[in-house]
Parts: structure tokens; C-alpha cells; sequence
């Protein structure tokens, strides 16, 4: 067989099945065009802007540090009513925070953008997209 036939052989050959690499690099393609759609989108926009605000705000970073600690003081020590008294209280505190506010409610609707994107890939690919595969320890 000629060089001429060799090459002709092997273009039919691939017409129609693109290969394993091609099809990596059209995933991955295809990955950072989404990554950069939604890095321009609202909802991620809203997110990166209130998580940047709640960042800025000490005030409300301290809340969210105190709570922290709190939450692990419980965990370490038990039950404790008066400990319990005061995260009731941090939550009260921390609801009443505008830039937390801001920040839950837009990781929220983050989240929410996230799992109907899970969603259409699981519903594209015929199986749980997002799904845990077994790993660590829980």
C-alpha cells in the first residue's frame, strides 16, 4: 500500500469515531466555556460580590468566629446549657446581620444554580452526575 492509500485508509478510518484525546480535549473545552459562563453570571456575580462584602465586615466575621468557636466548644464538651443559650443567641444575632444575610442567601441561590446543573448533566448522562463514589471515611 502507498503512503497516498495509507494516509486515505486512515482518514476514513477516523471519520465518524473521533478519538479518545479528541474527546478529552472537547470536554475540557467545553468545561472552561462553561466555568467561564458561569463566573459571568448573576448569581455567581451576587455571590463573589456578598462573599467579598462578608469578608470586609468585621463585625460580622467576629459573629461567625464566635458562633464557630461556640459550635466547637459543644462538640468538645457536651451538652452545656448556658453554651447552648449563647449559640441560640448567635444565631439570633447572626439572622439580624444584614451582610450574613446577604452572604447565606446568595451561596444559596450559588447552590441552587449548582444542583440544577448537576441535575441536567445526571439527566444528560442517563446517572447520577454529582453522586459520592464511596471515598472517605463517612
Amino acid at each position: 500500500m502507498s503512503d497516498a492509500q495509507d494516509v486515505e485508509g486512515a482518514a476514513e478510518d477516523s471519520v465518524g469515531v473521533p478519538d479518545e484525546e479528541d474527546v478529552e480535549a472537547n470536554v475540557e473545552a467545553a468545561l472552561r466555556e462553561f466555568l467561564d459562563t458561569l463566573s459571568e453570571s448573576e448569581t455567581y456575580q451576587q455571590f463573589v460580590a456578598a462573599d467579598e462584602a462578608l469578608q470586609g465586615d468585621d463585625d460580622a466575621m467576629a459573629l461567625l468566629r464566635e458562633y464557630q468557636q461556640k459550635q466547637q466548644q459543644m462538640q468538645r464538651g457536651g451538652f452545656d446549657e448556658s453554651v447552648m443559650a449563647e449559640l441560640k443567641q448567635l444565631q439570633t444575632e447572626m439572622s439580624n446581620n444584614e451582610t450574613i444575610q446577604r452572604q447565606q442567601a446568595a451561596q444559596a441561590d450559588l447552590i441552587e444554580l449548582l444542583q440544577r446543573t448537576n441535575d441536567a448533566v445526571s439527566d444528560e448522562i442517563g446517572e447520577e452526575f454529582a453522586r459520592s463514589t464511596g471515598g472517605g471515611c463517612c
